[in-house]
């Protein structure tokens, strides 16, 4: 693994750092453009304790993925380039991430809390068994969950209200 990453900085470390600079009426403006980043939140499921989980998008077609338990629905989905926005970055303060659990899975899932209840009253397309995908990790009791994502979503932002 330490092998893999150092090869992988190595690699990043070659692309060129760029500078342009504009002069214009005596000012001079300099913009850079650093490394990229790389960024994954999905954990690598170990042999023997992958979990399934299918999504269903608003025209009906069936995704299924192997993922790791203590992963997040909303992080598996945009892993998957499933549509989820997750506009707040799954801090649980928009409703983006919304999605409708197979009501067979749904008890096994903690209650939501307060600040989830509140952003789930701004989703559209609310039901009985709604959640936001960045609230719920995966866990064993979660194997072979169904989740459907809503016709639309709604993001409702506290510029809105003002």
């Amino acid at each position: 693994m330490f092998r893999a990453a150092t090869l992988l900085h190595r690699s990043l470390a070659r692309i060129p750092r760029v500078s342009h600079s504009i002069a214009s009426a005596g000012l001079q403006r300099t913009f850079t453009q650093s490394m990229a980043r790389l960024h994954g939140h999905l954990h690598k499921a170990k042999p023997g304790e992958e979990l399934k989980i299918t999504f269903i998008s608003k025209d009906g077609l069936q995704q299924t993925f192997e993922v790791a338990e203590g992963d997040n629905i909303l992080d598996i989905a945009q892993a998957h380039n499933l549509e989820m926005e997750g506009a707040c970055g799954g801090s649980c303060a928009c409703s983006t991430c919304h999605v409708i659990v197979d009501p067979e899975f749904y008890d096994e899932i903690p209650e939501p809390d307060d600040d989830e209840n509140d952003m789930l009253d701004l989703a559209f397309g609310l039901t009985e068994t709604s959640r936001l995908g960045c609230q719920v990790k995966m866990t064993k009791d979660l194997d072979g969950i169904r989740i459907a994502l809503p016709a639309m979503t709604r993001n409702l932002q506290s510029k809105d209200f003002n």
